[in-house]
């Protein structure tokens, strides 16, 4: 909850699209087009388990406006899955 609060204070840096992953077993990961207000209510808020996570607000300057390049971006590698 810590996390959305942040990234709703956040949002005049961007207000195309925004996202939020938390980490507890594996990586849980809310993303999508809009304002944060938008994106986010209690339901999906709580389907973000764990006790640590990143945000990011997006204001695009390049690519385009999709929700495929929305963040935070899941990165899989030889090590496993990482949230960036």
């Amino acid at each position: 909850m810590i996390t959305y609060y942040a990234l709703y204070a956040l949002q005049h840096r961007g207000q195309e699209s925004a996202g939020i992953a938390t980490y507890a077993d594996k990586i849980y990961i809310k993303k999508g087009m809009g304002l944060v207000s938008d994106i986010f209510n209690k339901g999906n808020l709580g389907d973000l388990k764990g006790n640590m996570g990143i945000g990011h607000v997006r204001y695009s300057t390049a690519g385009a406006s999709q929700t495929e390049n929305s963040q935070p971006l899941l990165i899989s590698y030889k090590g496993g899955t990482i949230a960036i």
